[in-house]
């Protein structure tokens, strides 16, 4: 149930954080870096502003297993992954096509949770997952007619989100015992230190670019990451998850939109219908996902924490 007692309507941090994280591609394709270049500075810049909120949980972090920080490593290398792959994606393809596609990441993240941890859906949520599925195949088939160059991207764009889909189960697992802070803090150290490994073995140079370059960094951090993710995760102290999750339909209009006024980029007939089934389709499983947490009884809480991050995306 919401808590209306922030003192400005919920709306406008939501708008807010819509808008933020619709401008990630944007910054992505007006740099010129590689884009592990940019993923690894677009942390550690997230990092930093991180800092001064990480010093009080010390002591949680004494207390984490080698155990939790095997799952840790793995998580965060799922999450430098993802950057790689989708990031990689808005090279070769639309926005509009790779932000449509990411979109699919709540379809990925219940089918991982069905086979890791049992957990069922409804069949009407099945059924919007399907229709969902089918728009991204016609997304798909409207960038044959312009390029291989853009299927390659879609394709880029979908691993990007089942392995941030891995990444999220893997935090699902390990929130229930570690706080959403530290967790975040060693994921974003862990994804910056496979980024540093991944560009001296294939000897990317990750110093020496414009300063409009490191501007393009540090606006990365502080807009979709800062102003967006950190945003939504604040507001679930005022409303329900499921409230946060259906930001992520207006992601690929927003991204989409600005794609128009910044890029010049424009789509096939194609694929505003597959982009408009895919949406249709993922607000009718996000709305049927919700209607069986409500119907479900909750389950007594042993060990609360902070809520983790609920939207993962660029």
């Amino acid at each position: 149930m919401e808590n209306n007692s922030l003192k400005i309507p919920i709306i406008i941090p939501m708008v807010i954080g819509i808008i933020a994280i619709s401008f990630s591609s944007i910054f992505v394709k007006w740099s010129e870096a590689p884009v592990s270049v940019q993923g690894m500075y677009r942390l550690l810049f997230t990092l930093i502003l991180m800092l001064p909120f990480v010093w009080k949980h010390f002591g949680a972090i004494k207390r984490i297993s080698l155990k939790e920080y095997i799952w840790l490593f793995w998580s965060g290398t799922f999450l430098a992954l993802h950057f790689l792959f989708w990031m990689g994606s808005l090279k070769l393809t639309t926005v509009a096509s790779s932000t449509i596609l990411l979109s699919l990441q709540p379809v990925f993240v219940m089918l991982g949770a069905y086979i890791a941890f049992r957990e069922k859906t409804t069949k009407s949520a099945i059924i919007g997952m399907m229709v969902a599925i089918i728009g991204a195949i016609m997304i798909g088939w409207g960038d044959i007619g312009i390029s291989m160059q853009h299927i390659q991207g879609d394709m880029l764009s979908i691993l990007g989100t089942v392995v941030v889909a891995v990444h999220m189960l893997i935090g699902q697992k390990l929130l229930k015992s570690i706080p959403a802070t530290v967790y975040s803090f060693i994921v974003f150290l862990t994804a910056v230190f496979v980024f540093a490994m991944y560009n001296l073995l294939f000897s990317i140079q990750m110093t020496g670019y414009s300063g409009r370059e490191w501007g393009i960094f540090v606006l990365l951090a502080l807009v979709p990451t800062l102003f967006g993710h950190v945003l939504f995760n604040w507001l679930l102290k005022y409303v329900t998850a499921a409230t946060i999750s259906m930001a992520i339909l207006g992601e690929p209009v927003g991204a989409t939109l600005l794609a128009y006024l910044f890029l010049s980029e424009a789509l096939t007939a194609t694929q505003w219908i597959g982009g408009a089934i895919v949406l249709s389709g993922l607000y009718y499983f996000l709305q049927n996902t919700r209607k069986q947490k409500k119907d479900k009884p909750p389950a007594p809480i042993k060990n609360p924490v902070t809520p983790g991050p609920i939207v993962k995306r660029g």
